[in-house]
Parts: C-alpha cells; structure tokens; sequence
C-alpha cells in the first residue's frame, strides 16, 4: 500500500510552480509505470498514464503544478522583489521561509515604509514585499538567484494522527490519490479506458487540462482537486461550506469555474455507495479547477470532479486527513469500473 505521508514529502521536497513542474512530473511518472500500460509526456508537460480498456474513454486530471514566486529584480542591498504565480494572499507570505530553484533559500519581508504594523495587515500590497536570501549585494544575489527564478515554500511535512500537514497538499495529494486509484485497479480488467493525466499550469489559468482533454477526447472526464471545508472558526455566517476534514471525499456540484454534469455526480455517488467509500456533497464557493477546462474542451465532455477537503488552502501549512486521501483514490478505482 502507497505510503502517503512518504511520498508527499518527496513531492514536496522536489516541487517547483506552474510552468517548471519538471521535478514533480518526473517522479510521478517513475511511480505510474508499474501500474498503467504507458506513460508519456506532452508538449507543454502534461504526464499521461494509459490503462488500456475496450470501452468508453475517462479522463482523471490532478495538477502538479503549485503555486510559487519569480523573482523580477534585486536591488542594490542584494533584496528580491518578485511577482506571483498563481494566488497568494499577500499579507499571508510574511514570514514565509522559502526555497528557489536552486536550492538557495530565504524569507519573505514586508518594506518598512509600508508600516504592516500601523495599517494592518490587510492593506499589504505584494510590491511593498522582497526576499532576504542573506546576500550583501546586488552582484553576490544576482549570482544566486537570477531574474526568472522562481521559488516555492519552505516548510515541513508532517502528519499528526490521520492529519497530514503539508504546503502543497493542493494539489499533489490529489496526484497521490491518482496513484492510490491505479494501485487499486492494478490487477483488474477495467472495461474502461483509463487516462489518469498529472497536469500543469491549472493554477494560473487551467491550462495543462484543455490540451490534454484535447488529445485524449475522453466521453467522461473526473478531475481531482482539493476543496475549501466549513469545519474551522471564523467563516462568514450564512455561507458556511458543509464539508468536513475526515469525512470522507467530496462529489462536486458546483464551483466557480463550473457547473458539474448530473451524470457524473451519479455516477460518484453510485461507486460511492457500492463500494461504501463515505462521502460529502460540495459546493465550493470561490475557486475552479481542471473540471471546467475539460468540460469546455471539443464539443463538450461530461465533466464533474472529486475533492479532498482540505485547510488553509495556499498556505504554508495546508491540512488534509490521509484517510481522506486513500478514499479519494478508492471512489476514482471504483468509479473506473463502473458501465457508462
């Protein structure tokens, strides 16, 4: 059985942002092979792992790529000034320990002239933001961290009972939960034809999933994603999600990039019970995912989506519960082998 906790940290530890998923891509790749008949790479880097089937083709997408920094210019102190790549929370990155590309790592700093202290932090601009790398010039930076690099947070895995704390969990445990799918359906002759796709660039834009939906022309497509949870304090009265960590994975209805086809939230929901997998129904209030890139993909593909409900998303220090992850993985495989 897939170690979740062992891989995350592996991932993480390589992960670099849309755009670079290189290092990721790779390792999922190696750890596909033995599970699928083919695995191979596309243009722009989408990984597709091929489980040979008579029938109908799905597509399972999860993405790879995460979100992270670039690096824009260095001043005459040896600071970073840089720009997002995908959604941060400015005021969220202060403190932020972070790693580049090349290994070098540093921390995120707020300029003094932006006064966090006395405006708040809610009035953070990303550009009142830098990096400290510990350079004494812009010479000594420029050699360690170039215009272009980029970087992504520094922080630790660890898992506290069924509770993995991880950054990143959004959405490379969602490409775990793909792996847990093909270790289940390993031995089995599916009638399906299975197209399990590690994604790039979903978050900045939903762009790796169009193509490879493009090339693979699936009749029904299941993405895999993390989603938001109403379980913590602090969440505006009234629009409370109902999903819960370690209550199970979540059938998608709708979010803010896509109104999910009914077929297959019956379809989950049928697995589901079949297998007697527990699972939540999800309306994720703000966010999209690779769902609405397929859904829009040719003339149209039957799209919905399986979510692990996850914390803090876009932090450093993102929750997900492991047994959540395993069901995620097991209501895919199970959702596989069901007649379409």
């Amino acid at each position: 059985m897939l170690n979740i906790l062992e891989l995350q940290k592996q991932l993480v530890e390589v992960a670099l942002p849309s755009g670079f998923e290189k290092p990721q891509g790779r390792l999922l790749a190696q750890w596909a092979k033995p599970y699928v008949d083919e695995v191979f790479t596309d243009a722009l880097g989408n990984v597709y792992c091929h489980k040979k089937g008579p029938g109908k083709r799905m597509m399972f997408p999860a993405h790879m790529d995460v979100i992270g920094l670039m690096v824009t210019f260095v001043d005459d102190k040896g600071f970073l000034r840089f720009e997002p790549i995908g959604g941060h929370s400015p005021a969220g990155l202060i403190g932020c320990t972070v790693r580049l590309e090349s290994g070098v790592r540093g921390s995120v700093w707020a300029d003094a002239t932006a006064d966090i202290y006395k405006h708040g932090f809610g009035d953070v601009d990303i550009h009142d933001l830098y990096i400290d790398i510990g350079a004494e010039s812009r010479e000594e930076a420029e050699e360690l961290a170039p215009i272009g690099s980029v970087c992504v947070f520094d922080a630790p895995v660890t898992l506290q009972g069924d509770t993995l704390i991880s950054p990143y969990t959004d959405d490379l445990c969602g490409c775990i939960a793909l792996l847990v799918a093909m270790e289940e359906l390993k031995d089995t002759q599916v009638e399906n034809d299975l197209w399990f796709v590690f994604t790039v660039q979903e978050e900045v834009g939903l762009r790796g999933a169009k193509p490879a939906a493009w090339d693979v022309q699936p009749y029904m497509g299941i993405a895999v994603d993390v989603t938001r949870t109403g379980d913590t304090s602090g969440d505006i009265d009234g629009q409370r999600m109902q999903v819960s960590l370690g209550k199970g994975p979540t059938v998608k209805i709708k979010d803010s990039s896509v109104q999910c086809n009914p077929q297959v939230m019956e379809l989950l929901r049928k697995a589901a019970k079949a297998a007697k997998i527990p699972y939540q129904d999800e309306i994720l209030l703000a966010g999209g995912t690779d769902t609405a890139a397929m859904q829009k993909t040719r003339a149209g593909i039957l799209s919905g989506c399986v979510s692990i409900p996850c914390r803090n998303i876009h932090a450093p220090a993102e929750m997900v519960s492991v047994k959540d992850v395993e069901n995620v993985g097991k209501l895919l495989a199970a959702a596989a082998k069901m007649p379409l």
